[in-house]
C-alpha cells in the first residue's frame, strides 16, 4: 500500500496579496531559456543584439493574446454567456496552437518590417521554440491539468518515474497518463534532432519545416490521450485538425523548395 503524498503547491510565493503561481515561473523560465539559447545562435548568424529582443517584446504578449483567442474560439458556448469570463485568462484557459500561430504571424510581419528573412529567423529559433515547449509543459504538471486517461499506480511506476511524479498525478482519487512529460521528452528528443540538424547545413527554412513535422506528429498521438481535448466538430480534436494540417504544409513547402529552387539558401548562409 502507497502512501499518498501531498501534491505541489501551485503557488509559489506570495508578494503581499498577490500570489505568483508555479505556472507562471515556469512558463517565464522557459521564455528566458529559449531566448539565451536563441540570442546565442542569432548572434553568431550576424544580427544585431536587440533583434531577438525586440521581437519577443511584441511576439509574447501576442502569443498569449492568441493562445486565449484560440482557447475561447473553440470553447465559444462557454463563454456567449459569459462575455466578461473571455479576458479572465487568470482563470485558466490557452492553447499552445493559439501562441505559436500568433508567434509565427508576428515574426513574419516584424521579419518583414527588418528585411530579414523569415526562414531564417525561423530556422534558428526552431530549437528555442521546442526548449519553451518542453519547459513550459511542467506547468501543466504543476497545475494537475493537460493529462491523459485514468492508469494505475503500478503503469507509472512501470515507467520507472520518481514518486513526486506519480504522487502529482493522483487527481481526485484517481492515477492519469502524464501526457504533460511525453510532450516534454517528445519536444526534448526534438531539439536535440535539430542541433544535429544544423551540422547538415539543410536548405533553409527546412529546420524550421521539421519542427512543424515532430512537434505536430508528437501532439497528433498525444492529444488522443487528452482527456481536455478542444472539439472542431463531434470527436474531431482541434489539436490533432491543427497538427494534419501544419504536417501537410510543412512537408508541401519542404518539398516544392527542394524541386523550385535552383540556387537555394541554406542555413549556413549568411
Amino acid at each position: 500500500m502507497h502512501r499518498i503524498l501531498a501534491t505541489i503547491d501551485p503557488i509559489a510565493f506570495s508578494l503581499g496579496p498577490i500570489d505568483v503561481r508555479w505556472y507562471g515561473v515556469i512558463i517565464a523560465t522557459g521564455i528566458i531559456i529559449a531566448f539565451l539559447v536563441g540570442q546565442r545562435e542569432m548572434l553568431k548568424k550576424g544580427f544585431h543584439p536587440d533583434f531577438l529582443t525586440d521581437l519577443l517584446i511584441w511576439a509574447v504578449p501576442l502569443a498569449i493574446i492568441g493562445a486565449r483567442i484560440y482557447y475561447v474560439a473553440f470553447e465559444w458556448e462557454q463563454y456567449r454567456a459569459n462575455p466578461a469570463g473571455i479576458i479572465a485568462i487568470w482563470n485558466g484557459g490557452i492553447a499552445i496552437h493559439g501562441a505559436l500561430i500568433a508567434s509565427v504571424i508576428v515574426a513574419y510581419v516584424f521579419t518583414q518590417k527588418r528585411n530579414t528573412s523569415f526562414l531564417k529567423v525561423a530556422d534558428i529559433l526552431a530549437p528555442s521554440i521546442l526548449i519553451g515547449q518542453a519547459i513550459g509543459r511542467w506547468g501543466n504538471f504543476i497545475n494537475q491539468e493537460a493529462h491523459g486517461g485514468e492508469v494505475s499506480r503500478v503503469f507509472l511506476e512501470n515507467l520507472f518515474l520518481p514518486d513526486w511524479i506519480i504522487n502529482q498525478m493522483y487527481i481526485a482519487g484517481a492515477y492519469y497518463h502524464p501526457t504533460f512529460l511525453y510532450e516534454s521528452l517528445w519536444s526534448l528528443a526534438g531539439i536535440i534532432i535539430l542541433l544535429l540538424l544544423r551540422k547538415i547545413n539543410l536548405v533553409r527554412g527546412e529546420l524550421f519545416f521539421f519542427y512543424m513535422i515532430w512537434y505536430s506528429a508528437g501532439r497528433f498521438f498525444i492529444e488522443a490521450m487528452r482527456t481536455d481535448s478542444l472539439y472542431v466538430i463531434g470527436e474531431l480534436r482541434a489539436a490533432q485538425l491543427v497538427s494534419v494540417v501544419a504536417i501537410i504544409l510543412a512537408l508541401g513547402l519542404l518539398i516544392y523548395r527542394r524541386v523550385e529552387l535552383k540556387k537555394p539558401a541554406h542555413y549556413e548562409d549568411m
